[in-house]
Formats: structure tokens, sequence, C-alpha cells
């Protein structure tokens, strides 16, 4: 399963007539995979600039939600973006599953 998540936002204070208007979101996505009793998990961790609002559409800062804060997060990306993200975490998981390297030493 992956899940986004919002970690913190951060605003400017005051633009033009509007308030507290959230210009950059830190995300965190994680996903896992159980395997008969194994729980494969991977994580990602950035940050979005968002773009200004639409004054006639804004959404005040103590009203908005986490999946607005995602889907505008998101939707700065762009699908590509966002699948390679995700595609990344699944890639990383099945390295856990077969891995190809190892470590450790021989004594």
């Amino acid at each position: 399963m992956t899940t986004w998540h919002i970690v913190q936002t951060e605003y400017v204070l005051a633009e033009d007539s509007l308030t507290n208007v959230i210009n950059l979101v830190h995300w965190r996505v994680n996903k896992s995979e159980t395997v008969g009793e194994e729980t494969y998990t991977a994580s990602s961790y950035g940050t979005q600039v968002i773009g200004s609002p639409d004054p006639d559409n804004y959404i005040a800062y103590d009203q908005v939600t986490e999946a607005e804060c995602i889907a505008w997060c998101q939707s700065e990306m762009g699908e590509d973006q966002v699948k390679s993200i995700e595609d990344n975490l699944t890639a990383n998981i099945e390295l856990q599953k077969n891995p190809v390297d190892g470590h450790g030493v021989p004594w």
C-alpha cells in the first residue's frame, strides 16, 4: 500500500489580500508490502513549491485538509514525477525481497 502524508507546510503570512498562503509542502510517501509474515517498507521524503492560489478559490489556512495539500503537491509535481516516486519505492521493496548485494565480513 502506498500512502502520501504531509509532514509540514510553510506559508507566507500575507500575499495580496490573502493571509497564511501555503507556498511549500514537506511530503513523505510510504509504501509497504507484506509477503507471508514479512513486511517490507520503503519511504521517500521531499518538498514541493506550491504556486500562488487563485484568490477566488482560496481556502483559508485553518480549513486546508491534508488531502487538499496532497492534491496540490501532486498537481505541481505532475503525473510523471508522482509515478517516478512511487515506482522507486516499489523498486526498493523488490530489492529488499530479492537482494542482489550482500554485506558483512567473511570471518
